[in-house]
Formats: C-alpha cells, structure tokens, sequence
C-alpha cells in the first residue's frame, strides 16, 4: 500500500490530524506505525464506539500496529462503577469483548494501566510532565474526564489524571494517539510536554463524537455527547432492535441538520459503514426509498421531502443492522456482559 493510500485511510472521517504533515512523514518513514487509544472500563459501550472502532480499523488496514489501553487506575481516580478497582477490571473484559465484536482485528494488543503504571520509569515520566505544565494547564486538561475545572477542589486526585494519560502516551512509546474530539486537551498536554523535554512527540487523531438522543448538539459537542449513565441518551452496542427503534423514534430531531442527534447517527455511523440508506414506509406515503449517499438524505430532509419520522425509521433500521454482528457475538458470549449489567453505573 502506497504512502498517500495509508495516509487517507488514516485520516478519513477523522475531525482533526495533528499533524497530517508529520503522519505523512511517519508512513514515509516507518514501515510499522504504532498508535493507541484509551478507554476508561466505566459500563455498557455505547455506539459513539463505531466511531473510533471503525478508525482502529483503518488503522490497522494501513498497517498500524494499535494498542487498546484499558485505563483502569483512570476510571478509579474518575469514580466510575462507584470507585471499585474489581468492577473496573470486569468492565474492561467486556470492554476488548465489544471492540473485536466490531470487527477489530484480533492482533490488536490490549494494555492496562494498572501493568503500565507498575514501574518507577512510568512515575518519573509523570512527574517530568507534570514539572513541564502548569496547574492552570492541568486544570483546563480536566475536562478529559467529563469534569469541570474545578471538581478538582473536591478530590486531589483529578489533579492526577491528565499528566497520566501524557505519560501513558510516552511509556507506551506510541507514535499515534487516537481518541474523541474530548480527549483533546490530553494530547496537546503530551505533545506540549515533549517539545519541553525532547521526547518523541505523538501525532493526534481525534474523532468526532455522537451527540445524545436527547438533543442538546448546538451546545459543545463535549458537553453534549452520548452518555452510558443516562440510558435514553444513547444507543448501547448490545440494545435489542425495538430498544434501538424506540429509543431513535424518540430521539430529538429537528427540521435542519445542525444539532440533529439522527442526522449525525446517520453521517457519522450508518453511511460510512454501510454506504447506503433503505428507508421502508408505506405506499400512501411514497413507499420504501434508497439513498445512495449521506448528501441525498440529508438534501431530501432539510428541503422537507422526507418527513422525520422516515428519517428516525432509517437511522434506527440502519443501526440495527450495522449493530447486528455485536448482538449476535454477545449472544453466543454472553457471560462478561451479564457480569457488566449487574454493576451499578454512577456516572
């Protein structure tokens, strides 16, 4: 595979390369890349995972060695599944589960914090990064976690987090840091971090997040996005057909495409992962349709010639089935996901 072929695959339906200039250069240069992307094992997985799942992918397709790291210690420090290192440690199994239920390649290597945290280099890295940033540049970085600046005046320990996740990068020796449009502030951390201490400086992928069913996309897309502690608000990997239809058929979906939770579900799941839309509808209504590419829905929607309730009916329609291998994985493997729905999600 030629070098301008990797780089595209790399960088299609990514929201930002930091920079393209220096992952053209990687491809130029190193036959085997290397990149990770962190997951905090915190409950059900939600379908915003498509997103990143599907970059791993091509990732991988252009010859991308990738590393998923299991961020236990960070979902500890972070409070999620109510602070217990042990639930944490069951989500995460369930976690590798739902990627490779995705179609990620099993050579993917599964890292977690707690074995990459085990050694004195991994600190002393840490505190470098930490003597290279200042605290207003931490506390700004807190926002990785889903928190405010200030939730750090309530429990010291935040105050760990993003200098980890710069270290994480660094002992893990990466070329390539994956992650959401949220995880921005972390990257620019390390790459900041390695301009002061002369150490390799990670390239940035991020991608762009899914905003929740229940609306609120004209906010910041951070503050907005799916979310597994409230259950309405996203679509989870293992929800039945008539959880998916319920839950889109009540989604928020206004008359433009800007802040519309279905158009997105459309644009950043369904087409590039099925190239296609079939919505079914009754004949005194038009009867069943085919688009052919995301444009000609979204055009057909914001002119007014496809009603939203057809729209709704082909989102979910298309999310069932781009969801289909997954439900019939944890059908046959059901055993680390019936471990995961008797913990208690708190946030």
């Amino acid at each position: 595979m030629d070098v301008q072929t990797k780089l595209e695959l790399a960088s299609r339906n990514a929201i930002e390369v930091v920079t393209l200039e220096e992952l053209r250069t990687l491809f130029e240069t190193k036959e085997k890349p290397t990149a990770y992307i962190g997951y905090e094992p915190s409950g059900f997985v939600h379908a915003g995972q498509v997103i990143t799942a599907s970059k791993i992918i091509d990732l991988q397709e252009a010859g991308v060695e990738v590393t998923i790291f299991l961020a236990d210690w960070h979902a500890l420090i972070n409070d999620k599944l109510g602070g217990k290192l042990e639930n944490i440690q069951v989500c995460g199994e369930y976690l590798k589960e739902c990627f490779l239920a995705m179609g990620v390649k099993d050579n993917v290597k599964f890292v977690w914090a707690s074995e990459l945290c085990d050694s004195s280099r991994y600190w002393e890295r840490f505190i470098r990064i930490a003597k290279s940033s200042s605290m207003s540049r931490i506390r700004r970085a807190m926002t990785i976690m889903g928190r405010a600046e200030d939730e750090a005046e309530m429990d010291a320990s935040k105050m760990l987090y993003p200098p980890m996740q710069a270290a994480d990068i660094f002992e893990l020796g990466v070329d390539i840091a994956l992650a959401g449009m949220d995880q921005r502030r972390a990257h620019m951390l390390a790459r900041d971090a390695a301009d002061k201490l002369a150490w390799k400086k990670p390239i940035a992928i991020h991608t762009p997040l899914l905003v929740s069913l229940l609306g609120g996309g004209r906010m910041d897309p951070v503050e907005a996005k799916m979310s597994k502690s409230s259950p309405n608000s996203a679509i989870f990997l293992h929800d039945s057909p008539e959880d998916i239809t319920r839950k889109m058929k009540n989604a928020f979906c206004p008359a433009e495409a800007e802040g519309n939770p279905v158009i997105d579900v459309l644009r950043l799941i369904v087409f590039p992962k099925l190239g296609s839309l079939h919505i079914e509808r009754p004949t005194k209504y038009g009867g069943p349709i085919d688009y052919a590419g995301f444009d000609e829905v979204l055009s057909a929607y914001t002119s007014g010639k496809l009603h939203a309730q057809d729209l709704k009916k082909g989102a979910a329609d298309g999310m069932i089935k781009v969801l289909g291998p997954v439900r019939e994985y944890f059908k046959n493997h059901p055993e680390n996901l019936e471990k995961v729905k008797k913990l208690s999600v708190t946030r």
